[in-house]
């Protein structure tokens, strides 16, 4: 399961040598480092960006944006790059790197895990790709408002469209993405069944009429930030969320909402350096200062999205503000994984563009 950073750099008269194995003082240039906002945001900010601008003097400024690879294109073909770092989906990644919109990384950078396991081996694996390097899994998921439900509760996916047994407003992210997934796992589709149907006209014809069965009770979201928000001000009963929002607004807000695991789809963010960017060279040291086994376990801390690298689990503690153990609201926590669906990197490369046509088109009628 997010503001756009800039980070701007004095100028000084020297410029001196940077080692991440210890970082010492980075030259001043300008930086501009692109993320989600809201509590992923703040988790970054607090695990990367603070000790990053301690340790170098760096001002680290945040700004939102609210995902895809139109902005980064635009700048690229316009030749006018004003982005150097940015929070990536997956898919997106594999999209902008085919496309020639992103730099490719020097992976030698990255540190090695504190007994000297080479990051090469401590990521985990498919977490690392040549154009990007991987922060956190996180997960779509639902979420209900849980004063809105006496005795039975929602538990499945298949609750989430049951309109008769569970009433009221439902909110999804108006992008076809983890919708059609959600939908037909809602339907009776077997997680592991699910992307072999969607990719037949006869599975995305089946995902649409499921999602069908609740378009007029649904509210459409696009920022991370609404779907605790929506569920917060009575707008609507269950809201599809980024795990990590709805943990932040219970953990710190005391808001009553319960998290359904099952059918949760989950997913990386990958720090990615969009091609042409001017500053590819401290772009980098700030991506392999951020992704070490530290800096990933203290973002765990923050919010309940999982670390990319294995060395980081051991390290992860209590919730820095509410102090609840961290570890039983990972996405990959036994008990919440029983029934997940990994999204299909390659799946959505390929066909987003078709996918998201017919996703406007089915909501405009």
């Amino acid at each position: 399961m997010k503001k756009i950073l800039k980070i701007a750099l004095t100028a000084t008269a020297f410029a001196v040598t940077v080692s991440f194995a210890g970082i010492s003082t980075l030259s001043a240039d300008s930086l501009t480092v692109v993320s989600w906002g809201g509590s992923y945001t703040k988790s970054q900010v607090e695990a990367y960006h603070k000790p990053f601008m301690k340790k170098t003097g760096i001002k680290i400024n945040s700004e939102d944006y609210n995902g895809g690879m139109a902005q980064v294109k635009a700048q690229v073909e316009s030749g006018k790059v004003v982005w150097d770092v940015v929070d990536l989906e997956y898919h997106d990644v594999v999209r902008g790197c085919d496309e020639g919109l992103l730099e490719e990384m020097d992976l030698s950078m990255l540190p090695p895990a504190p007994d000297g396991t080479p990051a090469k081996q401590d990521f985990i694996k498919g977490t690392l790709h040549e154009c990007a390097v991987a922060t956190i899994v996180w997960t779509t998921i639902y979420a209900y408002d849980k004063t809105k439900f006496k005795g039975m509760v929602p538990k499945t996916m298949a609750d989430f469209f049951n309109i008769a047994t569970f009433p009221g407003k439902r909110a999804m992210r108006k992008k076809p993405k983890s919708n059609l997934e959600m939908a037909l796992m809602g339907d009776g589709v077997r997680a592991e069944d699910v992307y072999e149907m969607l990719s037949t006209k006869a599975g995305v014809d089946r995902a649409f009429r499921k999602l069908d069965t609740i378009k007029d009770h649904m509210v459409w979201w696009e920022a991370g930030a609404q779907p605790p928000q929506l569920l917060a001000d009575g707008e609507v009963a269950m809201a599809t969320a980024y795990n990590g929002r709805i943990f932040n607004a219970v953990a710190t807000e005391n808001k009553p909402f319960e998290i359904v695991w099952d059918g949760q789809v989950w997913d990386l963010d990958l720090w990615a350096i969009p091609k042409g960017a001017k500053n590819k060279a401290n772009a980098m040291k700030f991506i392999a200062y951020s992704t070490d086994t530290k800096r990933l376990a203290d973002q765990a801390s923050w919010i309940s999205y999982g670390p990319a690298r294995k060395s980081s689990a051991s390290m992860i503690g209590n919730h820095a503000i509410s102090g609840v153990n961290m570890l039983p609201h990972m996405p990959t926590a036994p008990a919440n994984f029983k029934n997940a669906l990994k999204n299909d990197f390659e799946f959505w490369a390929d066909h987003d563009d078709e996918l998201t046509e017919r996703f406007n088109n089915w909501l405009a009628k």
